[in-house]
């Protein structure tokens, strides 16, 4: 007897022949399922699945409409930049606005403030010339009523009320104005005319005046304070005769001696020589 016999076999014990073709058989059947699934899936795998998605189609309707969405975006874009426009050339409108105001109130209080300068510039020349005819009328009523004859002297008696008291001869300058205004007697009458042809009376003093290079304003109110205050009882050919109040006188004409003056009287009579008594001036001035 060997000396292992009483130890176990190691080896496994031997199955049946018919166990052995069952558990082949399911085995085989087992496999051959896995090789099929497995073919299933390699195939699958070698021929990717590609999924189909519809989307919608866009009918002619639907295209229009798109259409009109476009058009009414770009009209209200268009509408949003005339309106930007628009307010921009409106504040621009409104600060041009307000500068021409402001340079229209810088205007109108610089001429305010001109014409309130002229006033008073006037006033105190009114109120001069006012004191100057004060003066001058107290000096002749204070006067001893001295009448120059023919030759510039001598002396009358009592208060001196003629009004032909005064030289009756021009000369020099005199001469040359006196000639000149009654070379003009029967010429018309022409508001604001100076010559040659036709005068006012005013414009008549004036252009009498500029025949020997004396340069007088132009209206009566002004030519009645050109020169001196002399009495009516004083005259001298040459000196202008004056109606109405000095600084504001309405009518003028020259005295040409021996009681005698030219003017232009009005459109009806034109130029004329008349005497004192004809018209009695109310006062003179002696530009000579």
């Amino acid at each position: 007897m060997s000396h292992t016999a009483h130890i176990r076999s190691h080896r496994k014990p031997r199955r049946s022949a018919s166990t052995l073709a069952v558990r082949a058989g399911v085995a085989g059947g087992v496999l051959s399922t896995l090789a099929v699934a497995g073919a299933s899936g390699s195939a699958n795998a070698a021929e990717p699945v590609t999924q189909t998605l519809e989307l919608p189609t866009l009918t002619a309707d639907l295209a229009a409409q798109a259409a009109q969405s476009a058009d009414a975006t770009e009209q209200a874009a268009a509408n949003y930049q005339l309106q930007a426009e628009r307010d921009a050339a409106a504040a621009k409108a409104a600060k041009k606005a307000e500068a021409d105001l402001a340079e229209a109130k810088k205007k109108a209080a610089e001429a305010k403030k001109k014409a309130e300068e002229e006033a008073r510039k006037e006033a105190a020349a009114r109120a001069s010339r006012t004191a100057e005819r004060t003066t001058l009328s107290t000096s002749a009523d204070t006067g001893t009523g001295t009448v120059l004859g023919g030759n510039g002297g001598g002396t009358g008696g009592g208060a001196g009320t003629s009004t032909d008291t005064g030289t009756s001869t021009a000369t020099g300058s005199a001469a040359t104005i006196v000639n000149f205004v009654k070379s003009q007697v029967g010429k018309a009458y022409v508001p604001g005319a100076t010559g040659p042809s036709a005068y006012d009376c005013s414009g008549l003093v004036q252009t009498a005046f500029r025949q020997i290079n004396v340069s007088l304003p132009r209206v009566s109110q002004d030519q009645s304070t050109a020169g001196t205050q002399v009495s009516l009882s004083n005259l001298q050919p040459g000196d202008i005769l004056y109606w109405g109040s000095a600084g504001s006188a309405y009518h003028v004409a020259v005295y040409v001696g021996g009681g005698m003056f030219v003017g232009a009287q009005n459109s009806s009579t034109g130029v004329v020589e008349r005497p004192l008594s004809y018209d009695p001036p109310t006062g003179a001035v002696r530009v000579l």
